[in-house]
This record gives C-alpha cells, structure tokens and sequence, in this order.
C-alpha cells in the first residue's frame, strides 16, 4: 500500500528543511572564517607598521583594539551554541516525523 500524498509532502518539507539548516551553519562558518582572515590581515599590517615606528602610542592602541576584535571572531568560530540549539530544535520538533540519514 502506497504512503499517501500527505506524507511525502511532509518528508520533502523536513528535507528542505535540513538542508536549509545545514547552508545557514555553513554560511555562518564561511562569514566567519571570512571576517577572521580580513581581521589578521589588518592586524599583521598594523604590526608591520608598529615595528617601524615603536612610539606611535596611538598606533599601539589601534592594534590592541583590533587584536581584540580578531579575538573575539576567532571565538566566534568556537562558539556552537547556534548551532546546537538550532539542530535541537529541528530534532524535537522533527523526529516524530523525519529522521535525518546518518551522513547528514
């Protein structure tokens, strides 16, 4: 006996679904890792430039605030708590109706 139309209906939903969710961590990822690489570069040029000229206390400031930033990015990309919500979300909700195969 065939599933009826309903359900196939509801199983491409949860598919979309998934996949939807699994673009946006990895969307979130590359951003961040793109920020990051941004970051180090405009923290290995201020660096450069601390080196030649030592005294520039405003310079010195300028890297420890950007050294800051690249810190807290890079923390970012430790961070997983978006994602462990959002995949306990789509577990609770979805696994009555959908069970994600094992290599997604």
């Amino acid at each position: 006996m065939a599933a009826p139309s309903g359900v196939n209906c509801e199983f491409t939903k949860f598919q979309e679904l998934l996949k939807s969710l699994m673009a946006a961590h990895a969307s979130r990822d590359r951003v961040i890792k793109n920020c990051v690489a941004k970051m180090s570069e405009v923290v290995k040029n201020l660096q450069e430039e601390r080196e030649k000229n030592l005294d520039a206390l405003m310079l010195l400031k300028q890297l420890r605030k950007e050294q800051t930033k690249l810190k807290w990015m890079q923390s970012e990309l430790n961070v997983e708590v978006v994602n462990d919500r959002s995949w306990k979300v789509f577990t609770e909700r979805c696994q009555i109706h959908f069970k994600p195969p094992k290599n997604e």
